[in-house]
């Protein structure tokens, strides 16, 4: 037996369980054909949980079943059955709610996830929806109150029986057509079933488009958050850092240092290489010591030609070397050890010092100090040509290492050619032998063969002229016996010629 239920978030089809559960099956198809469910509020909504419903007055204190409307209040909560048992184990599955004492009414809830356990032997289940279930995980997504209301009302706007086995009770009457929602049925604070939620009312187009972009770069930076690039998405860029790119791989350091210098103090100037080769990765970034010199150098350095190479100057979106220590407590930069002294140090210097107009001032503790800091900037400066120097000598090693690494690649794929020619000579060098033995086995089988064709050919000569004579003999001697019986013959016919003469004389 199945009913279609109708929300105002979609549709789906419930199977009944009427052979297991059929008093409770009966309850639920006569409150559906009475269209005692129509505009039921979906009062309770548990993420992964449940989603409850069946109550008339919205509050989840309501209801009664079928038995109640037609025999009277005393009636209102029958039995629940408890045999079989039948668990909550999977998403979709319809249970009439407990009202104490294993008694219920009309308000059921629709399972949202699995193998809820604390449910079983307490709430009845009576059926389970076989179509429409990408509906009931819409739920899933509705935002709730900590009542586990939702904001926006979520309603049941009809039935449908399919197809009802039980009799009507005694006294129940069928409804001629789907009743009106009430006022106090759609009376809420919550936004309606049916109402539009426009974030955008009121706002112009360039407000909501300034909207969005904000909403796509906190979703970005939650993103980035979320993979670890950045360490809070609320973190903002520094403002005094430009990101230079497109560079020629021979600028280096302090190129651009002295270029950009003019637009104000540079705090500092590094252009990105490579860990292993030392290469120049063609980008770097550039910290002045106040935002204003960094927004001139902005605006007039980009698309200049710097080493035959037209740069590219943006600001910098790079926070890699800041950590954020929360909401008004700022950020720390974690950079080499002596960084944060070095930007103090600058930072201190950058201000103008304090100029006293006292007639009694000490002049010799200006000079001292004077000489001091000039001290302090000439070692600054030593330090820093040192340390460009240890660079320098750095990628020198490093070019000479490169160098080294290349002739004696050099030299193995010379090897490796000269082996594999010289591989090639010997293969074509064994197939030369090898064709010529086996063009000297040919020439001997051919001689052999002309030998014996030579032989044969003598043997039937022989054979020819042995017939020959053979047959010469032959023919004299048949001549010899043909003369000789002609010979008789010629004697024969004298004896006889003879013989008759004597006869006659």
């Amino acid at each position: 037996m199945a009913v279609v239920i109708e929300t105002t978030i979609g549709d789906f089809t419930v199977d009944l369980y009427t052979e297991e559960r059929p008093q409770t099956t009966r309850n639920f198809l006569k409150l559906c054909k009475l269209k005692y469910y129509n505009w039921n509020l979906f009062h309770s909504v548990q993420t992964n949980f449940i989603a409850q419903t069946g109550d008339p007055t919205g509050t989840g204190k309501g209801g009664k079943s079928i038995y109640g409307i037609v025999l009277g209040e005393e009636a209102r909560y029958y039995e629940a059955e408890q045999m079989p048992k039948i668990k909550h184990s999977r998403v979709g599955l319809l249970s009439m709610v407990n009202c104490g004492n294993n008694m219920l009414g009309s308000q059921f809830f629709i399972t949202l996830g699995s193998e809820l356990q604390s449910l079983d032997n307490e709430h009845c289940v009576f059926g389970e929806i076989t179509e429409g279930l990408e509906v009931i995980l819409k739920f899933n997504e509705t935002i709730c109150d900590g009542d586990q209301r939702p904001y926006q009302d979520i309603r049941i706007s009809h039935t449908v029986i399919l197809e009802d086995p039980f009799e009507d009770p005694v006294g129940f009457v069928v409804p001629d057509r789907s009743p009106e929602p009430t006022k106090e049925a759609l009376m809420s604070d919550r936004i309606g079933a049916d109402e539009a939620i426009d974030d955008t009312g009121g706002m112009t187009t360039e407000e909501i488009m300034e909207m969005q972009k904000n909403k796509e770069a906190k979703a970005r930076a939650t993103i980035l958050e979320i993979v670890g690039d950045i360490p809070d998405a609320d973190i903002a860029p520094p403002e005094n850092v430009l990101f230079v790119c497109k560079l020629n791989p021979v600028t280096n350091d302090d190129d651009l240092e002295i270029i950009f210098s003019r637009f104000g103090k540079i705090v500092g100037c590094e252009v990105i290489r490579d860990h292993q080769t030392g290469d120049s990765l063609q980008y770097a970034f550039i910290e002045f010591a106040d935002r204003k010199s960094c927004e001139d150098a902005y605006f007039k350095m980009d698309n200049v030609l710097i080493d035959d190479r037209r740069i590219h100057v943006d600001f910098s979106q790079s926070v890699a070397k800041m950590r954020w220590r929360g909401k008004g407590k700022g950020i720390r930069y974690f950079d080499e050890d002596d960084k944060p002294k070095k930007r103090e140090d600058n930072y201190s210097s950058s201000r103008k010092p304090d100029v006293s107009h006292n007639k009694d001032h000490d002049n010799d503790k200006s000079k001292e100090e004077g000489k001091k800091r000039r001290m302090i900037k000439r070692g600054s400066e030593h330090r820093k040509h040192e340390r460009r120097r240890e660079d320098r000598d750095i990628r020198d090693r490093r070019k000479e290492d490169r160098l080294c690494d290349d002739h004696h690649e050099r030299n193995k794929y010379d090897n490796e050619r000269k082996d594999k020619r010289r591989r090639e000579e010997r293969r074509d060098r064994d197939r030369s032998n090898q064709r010529r033995g086996h063009s000297e086995d040919r020439s001997e089988r051919r001689n052999k063969r002309e030998e014996n064709n030579d032989r044969k050919r003598d043997h039937s000569e022989e054979r020819l002229e042995r017939r020959s004579r053979r047959d010469d003999d032959r023919e004299r001697r048949r001549r010899d016996n043909e003369r000789k019986r002609l010979d008789d013959d010629d004697d024969t016919r004298h004896r006889d010629r003879s013989y008759r003469h004597k006869r006659k004389r």
